[in-house]
């Protein structure tokens, strides 16, 4: 007859339970919580629970206390030591553990099949149907964050996707050729379409193609990293600067590399200083590179299309070359009820909209701003609070340039013909 006992887990039966981990799974489905998970309980002192038999370590059952809540986090048994009820009694001894530790729910999560479900059914826990779980995976291993945190990369807000108001064409282009492809890779392998490696964002300042780029990367969960050609200039050289980031991040597994003002570094070489020519040429290299690997995406923005290269917006290099021009009226539309919401005024966004041709979204928000400041300050001087009126922001309007001309206008339609490649 087997003889087997259950006692606490102690730091010298760590090896013993790794192990153990190995031997123990009856499915090929990824458990919920890694090991890694369970190394960190044990390590920290959780309950937990071993069983021996002949001096050998045969089970384990980890458990994790998160305030009035408490986890299995694994029950590993030997497989010639199954079917003998130990895995009821290691559960047994964690449960009374893990309440005496202020737990009031001890709770469960493993794939079907699994080992330890059994025993979960013996022990009195119910499994709960119709539940789907969710998850969302860091994107970022130990040595990519601290290549990041060199590279002083952000990640961007998950939302800010969704209060990108206004330019509704402009954004469900950059969702369906860029967002789409990179978040569904194996559906869109399976249509034979090629997620995008590199794209040219081009338009008048103040359109939204920074935040553009950071959106992309905040609703796909990727790190957002900005190149600075000045800052590399300074430090070693432009041209070998390029190189050396391009290097660096090449180490992250996910990253949405952005270059603003890329004319900077990108300029055409026929009236250029052989120091800029070796500077575009070695862009040219390290965008090559860059399109070796999944899960990267560079995003490179200008003002001034008509100012690259040619060889830079080449089929091969870019895979879209996409136009990201002034709002209409009814995109201004939508950005000034956007701004007028937050103050509660009733004014009449169609007439604003009218009011503001040629302005983009961020000299709407300055308008916006500057409204609301007045305001504030009228109701400090009066003691009254006042909401801002329609005529409150055509003042405002027609006190500011708007950043893009008829001629600028113009000549955005014409480049869009000529250069966008969507």
């Amino acid at each position: 007859m087997a003889v087997w006992h259950v006692r606490d887990f102690t730091p010298d039966d760590l090896e013993a339970v790794v192990r153990l981990d190995a031997e123990s799974t009856t499915t090929d489905r990824a458990a919920v919580f890694r090991l890694s998970d369970v190394v960190a309980a044990l390590q920290a002192r959780n309950p937990s629970v071993v069983v021996m038999a002949d001096g050998r370590l045969v089970g384990a059952a980890v458990g994790r206390v998160d305030g009035d809540r408490a986890w299995v986090l694994r029950i590993a048994l030997h497989p010639a030591w199954r079917n003998l009820g130990i895995g009821s009694a290691l559960l047994s001894a964690l449960e009374r553990r893990l309440r005496d530790a202020g737990a009031r729910i001890v709770a469960a999560l493993l794939p079907d099949e699994e080992t330890g479900a059994t025993a979960l059914a013996n022990s009195g826990f119910h499994p709960h149907r119709g539940l789907t779980y969710f998850e969302k995976p860091e994107v970022v291993s130990a040595q990519g964050a601290t290549v990041l945190a060199l590279l002083g990369a952000v990640m961007p807000e998950a939302g800010l996707w969704e209060r990108l108001t206004g330019m509704a064409d402009e954004k469900r282009l950059i969702e369906r050729r860029l967002v789409l492809p990179l978040a569904n890779p194996e559906l869109a392998d399976a249509h034979g379409v090629e997620p995008p490696r590199a794209v040219v964002l081009f338009g008048p300042p103040g359109t939204g193609k920074s935040t553009f780029a950071k959106a992309v990367a905040g609703r796909l969960g990727w790190p957002f990293v900005e190149l600075f050609p000045s800052r590399l200039a300074a430090e070693d050289g432009l041209a070998s600067g390029l190189g050396r980031r391009f290097e660096e991040v090449a180490q992250l597994d996910h990253v949405l590399l952005f270059i603003d003002e890329v004319e900077e570094v990108a300029g055409t070489r026929s009236l250029a200083a052989p120091a800029s020519v070796g500077v575009v040429n070695e862009l040219l290299k390290s965008i090559v590179r860059f399109r070796d690997r999944d899960g990267r995406l560079l995003v490179c923005a200008t003002n001034s299309v008509t100012a690259l290269d040619p060889a830079f917006l080449r089929h091969g290099r870019f895979d879209y070359v996409l136009p990201v021009g002034p709002p209409d009226s009814v995109a201004r539309d939508v950005l000034w009820a956007g701004y007028t919401a937050k103050t509660g005024t009733a004014a009449d966004t169609a007439v604003l909209a009218g009011a503001s041709e040629g302005f983009t979204p961020a000299d709407i928000r300055q308008v916006a701003m500057a409204v609301a400041q007045s305001v504030f300050e009228r109701t400090l001087d009066t003691g009254e609070r006042t909401q801002p009126s329609t005529q409150d922001y055509l003042e405002a309007i027609h006190r500011t340039r708007p950043t893009v001309s008829d001629t600028m206008a113009q000549e955005f339609a014409d480049q869009a013909i000529r250069y966008g490649r969507v």
